[in-house]
């Protein structure tokens, strides 16, 4: 058994304790593996191991990974989960099957004008700065549900729900109370009848997927628990628009 399929098999056995908890089903729990900085040998490893959705946090970095593995695209689903600068969002809207960083409507709109027709549409989630921290990208929560009511008037997304990074060593309560901004923008979208899937809350880590799962967690983004520590040195980033 290599190091990865190791790895994945404890993360696994992780989030299936934490489902067994909070009395939670683990099939309604996905994990998300955060490859970035790291080869795409060990994205392919992974995958043989049988993972099948990745994350990228660096655009130039991400999308040449998908390029280089396209003999097994079609059953791969690629996430982009890093900060987006807007003249890199047509990369992202070509390249990605979900966009979890969105964090503000110019990007919503930009992703919206750029994904191409021929492709299904766009997963996204609305980034939210659940601590208030100044150097953490999202909208605050008192703007998520005005920006997500934005967002689900524009076509070719799918607007599936909220994504947040805690603060380390962030408290159970602030997790809860962020499943109830997700719960009450649910409620309301459901009352509009939009016809979008907004059933998706992306919350945890390495360190905190526990806290995470049993605060109603649905996606939790795994990197070093799969892969090991990665590279501190940031990819250099070069694809963007004119």
């Amino acid at each position: 058994m290599s190091a990865i399929e190791n790895n994945l098999l404890q993360v696994k056995s992780r989030i299936q304790l934490a489902c067994e908890g909070a009395n939670r089903d683990k099939n309604n729990v996905s994990l998300i593996a955060v490859s970035k900085t790291h080869s795409k040998e060990l994205v392919r490893e992974a995958y043989v191991a049988g993972q099948l959705q990745f994350a990228e946090n660096y655009v130039q970095e991400g999308v040449d990974k998908i390029e280089a593995l396209q003999d097994i695209r079609k059953n791969l689903i690629w996430h982009f989960i890093g900060p987006i600068q807007s003249n890199k969002t047509r990369f992202i809207a070509e390249s990605f099957d979900w966009v979890q960083s969105v964090d503000r409507l110019k990007i919503a709109q930009r992703l919206s004008e750029q994904r191409p027709r021929d492709l299904p549409d766009l997963n996204i989630c609305l980034q939210v700065n659940i601590s208030g921290e100044s150097t953490k990208s999202g909208v605050s929560p008192r703007e998520a549900l005005l920006v997500c009511l934005d967002i689900v008037e524009l076509p070719n997304l799918s607007l599936r729900g909220l994504m947040a990074i805690p603060e380390p060593g962030a408290s159970l309560q602030s997790m809860k109370d962020f499943h109830h901004l997700f719960l009450e923008i649910q409620k309301h979208l459901k009352r509009h009848q939009f016809k979008n899937k907004f059933d998706t809350l992306s919350l945890g880590m390495s360190d905190d997927l526990e806290p995470a799962i049993r605060s109603g967690s649905t996606m939790v983004r795994i990197g070093t628990a799969i892969f090991g520590a990665r590279n501190t040195e940031e990819p250099p980033e070069t694809l963007e628009e004119e």
